[in-house]
């Protein structure tokens, strides 16, 4: 069994990473209808998810009273990851029928808020995964994301790695990238194919990375409500 210290270490054994995509260059996608595959429909990225503190936010504030009141006096954060895109018309239609948005996400344990020193033995690094498709987007710019309660980003950490991938019905990949904080993972490949990554133990034997379930579409959390116009229909 693999015995590997850092990330870095991880990476020197991958001999064979998936290819890069391009995050900046528009993409497009082979099929026999021009409208519902986006054979002639561009899909560019124009604001690249961030990473760390720079996607850790106070949730907003929506006024009312309950009968419990309020549990937390102290202010909290989500970790809320977004992504700006462009869409470009056919001939035929101004509208996309979908695209599926799918994130990976690794959180880093030892950046979480309030598991300092990581008492409790946890693996290193958290993966989450989520794939949201949205329905009739019309030309233009628009926002996806996915948010993680503020319970992951106490308990868990910050996110030091992201990819994305975004298709059509299909299955076939438009346009898609990764982007990475962390030593051994590099930006531009696709960490969570990589079955040394993914797979790695540390010298103790346990898992570097443990999978975990949480990450949800933007729509289902409160985030729904700060500039719902930017993002298109979901099916609930």
């Amino acid at each position: 069994m693999k015995k590997l210290m850092t990330m870095a270490t991880i990476l020197a054994a991958a001999v064979a990473v998936s290819a890069p995509t391009k995050s900046r260059r528009a993409a497009t996608a082979a099929g026999d209808d021009e409208v519902t595959t986006g054979r002639a429909a561009k899909i560019l990225i124009e604001q690249e998810p961030r990473l760390g503190q720079q996607v850790c936010l106070g949730a907003p504030a929506v006024p009312g009273n309950t009968l419990v009141g309020q549990c937390y006096k102290k202010p909290r954060r989500w970790i809320v990851i977004e992504t700006k895109y462009a869409t470009f018309g056919t001939e035929k239609s101004k509208f996309l029928d979908q695209l599926t948005f799918t994130w990976h996400v690794l959180l880093e344990t030892k950046s979480a808020t309030e598991n300092k020193g990581n008492k409790e033995g946890l693996a290193p690094y958290s993966y989450f995964t989520a794939s949201t498709s949205y329905f009739n987007i019309p030309m233009g710019s628009h926002a996806a994301g996915v948010c993680l309660p503020p319970s992951y980003l106490e308990r868990y950490g910050e996110p030091k790695a992201i990819g994305l991938e975004i298709s059509n019905q299909n299955g076939e990949i438009l346009n898609g990238d990764c982007w990475s904080e962390i030593k051994g993972i590099e930006p531009h490949k696709k960490f969570w194919e990589n079955a040394d990554i993914m797979n790695a133990t540390g010298r103790d034997g346990k898992p570097m990375i443990a999978r975990r379930q949480g990450l949800v579409d933007r729509s289902k959390t409160i985030w729904a409500l700060v500039n719902p116009n930017d993002y298109e229909a979901t099916v609930q």
